[in-house]
């Protein structure tokens, strides 16, 4: 008997140690002096300034909390009313109803984001705060509606009409006695409906633009190079929730406990909670509107014809201090939205969002010119065009930069442990040391298809731009191959913390990620191998359908000029693409001297660039699929 209890109690304490420990350690490495997310290095309140400071996480947080508080206000009384209304139905209305209702509870939450974006671009309204909460206010009310109607199930017919009988109005019927005795239904309703709104990704993402982002949206964008504020914020949230919870349980206990001895708290001092509560969000509210600031426009609408800028760009991939720096010069306000990924940026545009300046990739920007969505730079504005590094002058996704401003570029190259991997084995073997049976457990393989692909047909002498279907197929059983003979493991961007901590011994990265994996672990080396690589560069373009030109030149030039450069390329970690800043940081004395991994390769002849092909990349996709399956 004695030792079932003690099982009972080591497996609930499993689960909760399952539930509770990933919260435990973002907790304890928010306090972390330094970058990594698996290695504490002491303790600091650095990330939490930060924080503060952060203008991009102050507004996800204002507009997280705005659109949670009146999106679960406006549902849970549109909810209620409509419950309410239905229960004096008749059965056929209530059951169509009833259908509908839950429809979008059952229906994927992409497609219902989908359907929202299009229905405000068929109606040509612009997507920012109120689509948000719009779409915020239609997600949230089927679940009020779910949550009060068993309540109303239960209750007696009569009460209403016994109430009207001695009485009452219609009106003073349902609030005094309908309600009331519904309220756990509501509460329950209001609650659910407050957490759907809190921590919404999917739908928010579509809806949402012109920079405005909630915590959901801004967190996923800044999934490629992780900010340790992050954990600071969601300790923040974690306490709050735990303190809100502790008062709405302890409450009523209190509540309860009074009673019994004859002291029953009047509904006066609830008020007063109440108030006081309603107040301290409404001061946090108003504080985190104090950061939401907008620039003075001067004369910049007389200029340039507008005093706002919008740009797209990747998360965590700019000093935020850049863009503070540009609406002090020019009296304008910068729009900063993110997207993690080349894909999802192009359908966001295709939907009909209109941005200034944009951030994709080179086979992204080959894409769009053969789409003509782009529209060429006003070089005229643009002369710091002049200080471009030779690497990223004339790349063929487009020769002249006509239509194109690199922004960062660099090489995919592979990061080792130098005292666990023999060097010979990587200049004799190149990517093929990913069938290396030697190193067996303790590789990482890096989750892209298009990059995966590019080692292995490099491995094998053919051009990564293959659109041969027999080399493809090559390629797709050397990866399959690789990952039975070394079992690696297949991660995405924690590959970069992992091989910090130095967790394995061989990565594919790119150069960017490299350097910082190099400053952090001297142990760590990056090799080029001689079959060639890709060459990447993510670039500054300007939509076709930009609504200022002009103001978009003129960014594009603050950006490439030495000293935002320089900033930005410390911040990120990446290479800048103007070459005096390169030379800075890496000769004696710059941020990544003597790291190899910081100055990319230049002139190699096996060195390629990607180019956009949607059929092979459909092969390749389809290919990678089953390489991880056959893992």
């Amino acid at each position: 008997m004695k030792n079932n209890k003690f099982m009972k109690r080591l497996i609930l304490g499993l689960i909760l140690v399952f539930f509770y420990f990933p919260i435990l350690y973002m907790l304890v490495f928010s306090f972390n002096s330094g970058r990594s997310l698996t290695s504490f290095d002491g303790f600091s309140f650095q990330w939490y300034v930060k924080m503060f400071h952060d203008r991009n996480m102050m507004e996800a947080i204002y507009y997280t909390l705005v659109t949670a508080v009146v999106a679960t206000f406006v549902s849970t009384i549109v909810g209620t009313i409509t419950a309410i209304g239905l229960s004096k139905s008749r059965k056929i209305v209530r059951e169509v109803v009833k259908q509908i209702n839950d429809l979008p509870i059952m229906n994927p939450e992409i497609v219902t984001a989908v359907g929202f974006m299009l229905f405000y671009v068929s109606l040509r309204i612009e997507k920012g705060f109120v689509t948000m909460l719009l779409a915020h206010i239609a997600f949230c009310t089927p679940y009020v509606i779910l949550s009060v109607m068993p309540k109303l199930r239960s209750l007696d017919k009569n009460l209403a009409e016994a109430a009207m009988d001695l009485g009452a109005t219609p009106f003073q019927a349902m609030t005094k006695v309908i309600v009331p005795q519904i309220m756990p239904g509501i509460v329950s309703g209001a609650l659910i409906a407050f957490t759907m709104s809190f921590d919404d990704f999917i739908i928010s993402y579509f809806v949402t633009g012109n920079g405005v982002k909630n915590i959901s949206t801004l967190v996923w964008t800044m999934s490629k190079r992780v900010n340790p504020s992050i954990n600071a914020l969601s300790t923040l949230i974690v306490v709050i929730i735990t303190i809100t919870l502790l008062f709405v349980n302890v409450v009523p206990i209190y509540k309860e406990k009074r009673q019994k001895e004859g002291r029953p708290i009047s509904n006066k001092t609830f008020g007063i909670i109440a108030t006081c509560f309603i107040v301290a969000i409404g001061s946090m509210l108003f504080a985190l509107k104090g950061g939401v600031g907008s620039a003075n426009p001067q004369d910049a609408i007389a200029k340039y014809g507008s005093d706002t800028l919008k740009v797209y760009s990747w998360g965590e991939y700019i000093d935020p201090s850049i863009n503070k720096e540009f609406e002090r010069k020019f009296g304008v306000k910068v729009i900063y939205d993110t997207f993690d990924s080349n894909e999802l940026m192009y359908t966001k545009l295709q939907s009909g969002e209109a941005y200034d300046v944009i951030v994709p990739s080179d086979y992204m920007i080959e894409r769009m010119r053969s789409e003509d969505l782009l529209q060429p730079l006003d070089k005229e504005m643009i002369p710091n065009l002049s200080y471009l590094s030779d690497g990223v002058k004339g790349l063929s996704y487009d020769p002249k930069n006509t239509y194109s401003a690199p922004y960062f570029w660099g090489t995919v190259g592979i990061i080792y442990n130098k005292n666990n991997v023999d060097k010979k084995d990587l200049e004799e073997q190149g990517f093929g040391i990913f069938k290396n049976e030697k190193y067996k457990g303790h590789i990482y393989m890096y989750d892209s298809e298009r990059d995966s692909f590019m080692m292995a047909l490099k491995s094998l002498g053919y051009s990564m731009n293959t659109d041969n279907p027999k080399e493809l197929q090559e390629a797709y059983e050397w990866l399959v191959e690789a990952v039975h003979t070394v079992n690696p493991e297949i991660v995405t961007d924690e590959v970069i913390d992992a091989m910090a901590n130095g967790n394995k011994d061989i990565a594919m990265v790119y150069s960017g990620d490299a350097a910082y994996i190099l400053n952090e672990n001297e142990d760590m080396e990056y090799y080029l191998p001689e079959q060639g690589t890709n060459i990447w560069s993510d670039a500054m373009v300007i939509p076709k359908n930009s609504k200022n030109p002009k103001l978009a030149n003129e960014y594009i030039n603050f950006i490439l000029d030495y000293e935002s450069s320089l900033k930005n390329s410390i911040y990120v970690g990446y290479t800048s693409s103007n070459a005096e800043v390169v030379e800075t940081l890496s000769a004696e004395g710059g941020e990544f001297y003597g790291n190899d991994a910081y100055v990319p390769r230049v002139g190699y002849d096996k060195d390629e660039v990607f180019k956009n092909n949607d059929e092979v990349k459909k092969i390749i996709s389809n290919y990678w699929t089953k390489v991880k399956i056959a893992k």
